[in-house]
């Protein structure tokens, strides 16, 4: 999944449209009102009634073309077959034998005849039909859905593996519970020890204050990790035979290159389903006229291939992705057979898997309140070590299962299948937000629809392939996710989420909650260097047992916080996990400015509503991991360092190291005994395990990035073409992340802190 959305994170390329930032409105309190109006908006999201015409364009739909052939009314080939889908249905209005879908505006629903009132009754009988003859095997159910596994990840990770991610809930609540403890020794030593010397020890209460409101997020999270404990239960299902419900396959496309957008549309093509049950349109806001001739060309092979370019009215808030989803749902209804039973989405990149509608639909058809199902996210252009993070292994492998258990499931923004019913209760994909995606599962909770995640690697794509894309996606994830909170109350009341459950509303808030902690991490990140320069010790203590106590109590800590993440991470992959935790800090301060100027700084004082933007102008791209074109070391400094600002990284750093030797120094000058030197050096900078060594590791980052950037090959060395349908699909390899010398050099860190923990703990019996 590209970064953004086009040529840019919001869809228009190379400048801000201002008309956009209208949409980004919000009535909760305290949050900063983004529109160019002084009305105020009475409604949290901007949806689309269903009975009034759509805001995208206000012009009848023809920009679809099957191919370059004499057609009919209907847009169909003379002499050409038509799939059974596809053929007119006539319209009472007019006649029992006429109809003219050809003047029927695509905003006019109630104007063009549907198959979504049909479907309860269609679905009904698909699911009690029986079994397709050639897969009647033991598996398979009676009807056209057959159960192949209990699991729907049972390929995905299984054997001891299992076992072990089965300690989670146990293992965080240990970590939790000893957490707490150790913290609260440490208050408590704090106390003890300004009694004794009658002085404050300023430094270790901000110490212990910024860790204790760093906590607090981390804590929320081990209570939702602790609900692994709870069964998932989400079978691996497949559709049978022919008689298939039908469907619309949108691939949403803003100005990417047409080859990258062809062939996922060859994937979405190539789908084992029946042809005539499905559809493929391209929804293309960048208009790209080579793009459109590739599809025309294509559809005299495919004739359920479709290109569809909307209007954009200049001074008209055109709504992003949302608004061209809301466009494509609009303007299939003036296609021949009208709206299909369902709707499913692809990002440009995303390869579909061959199996991927056989595996997803069948999850709406045995639960008719199951609103929309979506598979993960995965990458095959990760680079070796994914120095940066770009996958999102952890959080469709570990996080999203877990969501799915306690049915509070995500659109994830591609690969997903949604029941037109659910998206009409809701008025559409909502307008309001930067993560329509999230909002729009969101809203179907709130409506009382379900939503699944389906475990299965059924979908590839790309990650950003430079410093500045990925930077962009990440915050306005970040800014979209913190937008839909504050338009929807946090999920904690309001008619928008009146049917959640207790759990989905804990859900909604805490991860809202965590993008913005991102300001508080960010400040606490300051917190040792300053208190290391100020010349005062982390750790307070009374006496040397309370001293003894609180290492055994640090050391305790560690080690149960290490088995607990290596069970937590051990879906994803140990060193995955890893690479999070150290996103989490040298990401963070991006973040935090973003946040900052989307819902605190008013516009005069740089308030704005995009994601992340480098300062300057870039006359070209850097190409960093392209090993031919790549610019020199000193141009990828300069940009990296002042135009995306990782100069406030390596400023940190610095500052980080310096004060630990100077602290150091300290204890060398002050304390003449071995034993002094030790304890001190122990209370001061080198309290385990070595936090600052994480820190400065971790936001060494995008400096380490731009002295060192990986080499990726050509996206077509990475995939598996049919030289006679030109379908590709990614390699094996691909689609795996190389473990390289980065993985190694991190390892080689935790394993020093580790060590370090352990010989202080046993060192501290004999003094």
């Amino acid at each position: 999944m590209n970064g953004h959305y086009g040529q840019s994170p919001y869809g228009y390329a190379g400048h801000e449209d201002p008309e956009e930032m209208v949409e980004l409105n919000a009535a909760s309190p305290g949050y900063r009102n983004l529109s160019h109006n002084n009305s105020s908006s009475t409604f949290d999201f901007q949806f689309n009634d269903a009975s009034s015409p759509s805001v995208a364009s206000p012009r009848p739909v023809m920009p679809f073309r099957l191919g370059h052939m004499a057609r009919d009314d209907l847009g169909s080939p003379y002499n050409s077959p038509q799939p059974g889908w596809l053929q007119p249905t006539p319209r009472s209005s007019v006649g029992p034998d006429s109809f003219s879908y050809g003047a029927t505006p695509y905003d006019s629903r109630s104007a063009s005849p549907t198959l979504v009132g049909q479907s309860r009754q269609s679905l009904t009988n698909l699911v009690d039909s029986p079994p397709s003859p050639g897969l009647a095997k033991e598996w398979v159910k009676s009807g056209s859905v057959a159960r192949i596994n209990d699991r729907d990840d049972a390929e995905i990770w299984k054997g001891w593996k299992r076992y072990v991610f089965a300690l989670t809930p146990f293992l965080t609540f240990a970590n939790t519970a000893v957490y707490l403890f150790y913290l609260g020794l440490r208050i408590y030593c704090i106390i003890s020890a300004q009694n004794l010397a009658g002085v404050s020890y300023a430094g270790a209460w901000v110490f212990v204050a910024i860790e204790v409101t760093v906590a607090i997020p981390s804590l929320l999270h081990n209570c939702w990790t602790m609900m692994a404990l709870k069964k998932r239960g989400r079978p691996r299902l497949r559709l049978t035979g022919n008689d298939c419900p039908t469907v619309d396959v949108f691939i949403t496309c803003c100005g990417e290159d047409d080859d990258l957008v062809l062939d996922t549309a060859r994937g979405a093509l190539d789908q084992d389903y029946p042809v005539d049950r499905f559809r493929v349109i391209i929804l293309d806001d960048g208009k790209s006229a080579t793009l459109e001739e590739s599809v025309h060309q294509m559809s005299v092979n495919h004739p359920n291939f479709f290109y569809m370019a909307r209007e954009k009215i200049p001074g008209k808030p055109h709504h992003f992705k949302a608004g061209n989803l809301n466009y494509g749902l609009d303007a299939v209804h003036s296609l021949p057979g009208g709206a299909g039973q369902f709707m499913a989405a692809l990002d440009a990149d995303m390869i579909p898997e061959q199996e991927w509608l056989r595996a997803i639909v069948p999850h709406l058809l045995v639960d008719p309140k199951m609103a929309l199902a979506c598979p993960p996210q995965l990458f095959y252009n990760t680079p070796d070590s994914d120095p940066l993070a770009q996958s999102l292994d952890f959080f469709v492998h570990v996080i999203e299962p877990i969501k799915d258990a306690m049915h509070v499931a995500w659109c994830t923004g591609s690969g997903y299948v949604v029941r037109r019913e659910a998206l009409d209760d809701i008025g559409n994909f909502p307008l309001g937000s930067l993560a329509e995606d999230v909002a729009t599962s969101t809203l179907m909770l709130g409506k009382g629809w379900k939503t699944a995640y389906i475990h299965e690697p059924l979908q590839f794509g790309t990650v950003p392939d430079d410093f500045g894309s990925h930077l962009k996606q990440r915050t306005r994830w970040a800014i979209g996710t913190v937008d839909t909170a504050f338009k929807l109350k946090f999920c904690l009341w309001g008619d928008a989420v009146r049917k959640m459950t207790i759990a989905q509303r804990f859900s909604g808030f805490l991860y809202a909650t965590l993008s913005l902690y991102t300001l508080l991490l960010t400040a606490s990140m300051f917190a040792i260097p300053i208190i290391l320069l100020w010349g005062k010790q982390l750790v307070a203590y009374a006496t040397t047992q309370q001293l003894h106590w609180l290492i055994w109590a640090c050391f305790a800590t560690t080690i149960v916080n290490r088995l607990c993440e290596f069970a937590l991470f051990i879906p994803a992959g140990y060193h995955t996990g890893q690479r999070g935790s150290r996103y989490q800090l040298w990401m963070s301060p991006y973040i935090a400015l973003c946040i900052v100027r989307s819902f605190m700084l008013p516009r005069w004082l740089g308030g704005q509503t995009q994601a992340f933007k480098p300062t300057g102008s870039l006359g070209s791209a850097l190409n960093e991991r392209d090993p031919k074109l790549r610019k020199n070391i000193f141009v990828r400094l300069r940009v990296i360092l002042f135009n995306y600002m990782a100069f406030f990284h390596l400023a940190f750093v610095y500052v980080t190291l310096v004060a630990v030797v100077i602290s150091t120094y300290r204890c060398f000058a002050i304390q003449s005994s071995f034993k002094g030197i030790v304890v001190c050096l122990i209370t001061h900078a080198f309290w385990p395990p070595l936090t600052f060594l994480f820190l400065c590791t971790s936001l060494w980052t995008p400096v380490s990035y731009a002295i060192d950037p990986p080499s990726v090959p050509d996206r077509e060395d990475l995939l598996k073409r049919d030289p006679k349908t030109a379908v590709a699909h990614p390699t094996k390899k691909s689609k795996k992340i190389a473990f390289g010398g980065q993985a190694a050099w991190f390892e080689l860190e935790y394993t020093v802190a580790t060590a370090a923990t352990i010989l202080i703990f046993v060192y501290s019996f004999f003094f």
